[in-house]
């Protein structure tokens, strides 16, 4: 592999190779030979010349929830069918020469009686079928809001850390008629931790915070990796500069090229199951975490609103929120 891979994907290419056993290695029993000699794991160095015909990859580790990649789909599949974990990656070329899409697809495979799937399919069932955090530390945590107890979790994929600031029988809470309170929140240094005013996530954090001590019982789940709306700090900070030069929120993250929301609550939901909440009351003021959260197998019952913190250096913000990414208004409180 090379050191620096400007290939567009980040395809992880290694050297190419052919059997030794081949002929020119060209023709499709030569390339044939060479494939299995690479899925099998007793081929040796010595069995193999390169450069060749046939283009190795290396899946990362993690497969697609890594990298929503052919190469990371190919090995999950063959290891959920507990093969061993080696494929052929073919494209299917259209008539005008070029890659097949969407539609030519589809009907490829009903011509030829073949299951089709998109990579979005296998990274969803492996977000919803496998364990994708474990608890670490379990410890008590006064806080100026009340007592807590504080559950620290490690993702298996990335070993991202994230927190579980608990207080009261969740559990209980989470298998009754009314569900538990609850409050995922993404990290927001800026917001969090210093108080800025451009957004309003501290008044937020303070406000489930209080929201939970005053019931007695609730969760709040803070996750990490979620700055920016999952674009990070240093992303976050130049998106504050491009809104200095009149853009908006939307407007300075699509102009460096990054997605508007890349975040995702799937570690949050098994968080959650883990505490042994099941049923739940969200506060929230944005339909993409009840959404999310429903998605991974959680009954939302009821989204609790979450006051407006505004000032003037964040009206445009809270504005834009609702306007271009659907956030509701507190008045806009409803059951699930």
């Amino acid at each position: 592999m090379v050191g620096d891979n400007s290939e567009s994907h980040a395809t992880a290419f290694t050297v190419t190779t052919d059997h030794v056993d081949s002929g020119t290695g060209v023709s499709a029993a030569d390339r044939a030979r060479t494939v299995r000699a690479l899925a099998d794991p007793a081929t040796r160095p010595a069995d193999l010349r390169r450069p060749g015909h046939i283009f190795p990859l290396q899946a990362r580790d993690g497969g697609v929830l890594a990298r929503a990649g052919h190469t990371e789909a190919a090995i999950d599949l063959m290891k959920l069918t507990g093969r061993v974990p080696a494929a052929v990656i073919g494209e299917i070329v259209a008539p005008d020469g070029s890659m097949s899409r969407g539609a030519q697809l589809r009907a490829f495979a009903e011509e030829h009686g073949l299951p089709i799937l998109a990579i979005a399919d296998l990274v969803r069932f492996r977000r919803v079928t496998e364990r994708l955090v474990e608890r670490v530390a379990t410890a008590a945590l006064p806080t100026v809001f009340g007592d807590f107890r504080a559950v620290a979790y490690r993702s298996t994929l990335d070993g991202a850390e994230h927190l579980a600031i608990v207080r009261g029988d969740v559990a209980a809470a989470g298998r009754s008629a009314a569900g538990a309170l609850v409050r995922v929140h993404s990290e927001c240094l800026t917001g969090d931790l210093i108080g800025s005013l451009r957004c309003d996530c501290g008044a937020q954090l303070e406000h489930a915070l209080r929201a939970v001590s005053d019931e007695g019982c609730g969760a709040i789940v803070y996750l990490r990796g979620h700055e920016g709306r999952g674009i990070g700090l240093a992303h976050k900070i130049r998106a504050y500069a491009l809104q200095e030069k009149g853009l908006d929120t939307v407007e300075a993250n699509l102009v460096q090229g990054l997605p508007v929301d890349s975040r995702g609550y799937d570690t949050g939901a098994q968080i959650l199951a883990d505490l042994g909440i099941r049923r739940l009351r969200l506060i929230t003021n944005n339909p993409a975490k009840f959404r999310g959260l429903h998605d991974h197998g959680l009954e939302v019952v009821e989204r609790v609103a979450v006051p407006f913190a505004e000032n003037p250096c964040n009206l445009r913000y809270l504005r834009t929120k609702q306007e271009r990414m659907g956030h509701l208004r507190p008045s806009q409180q409803r059951a699930m």
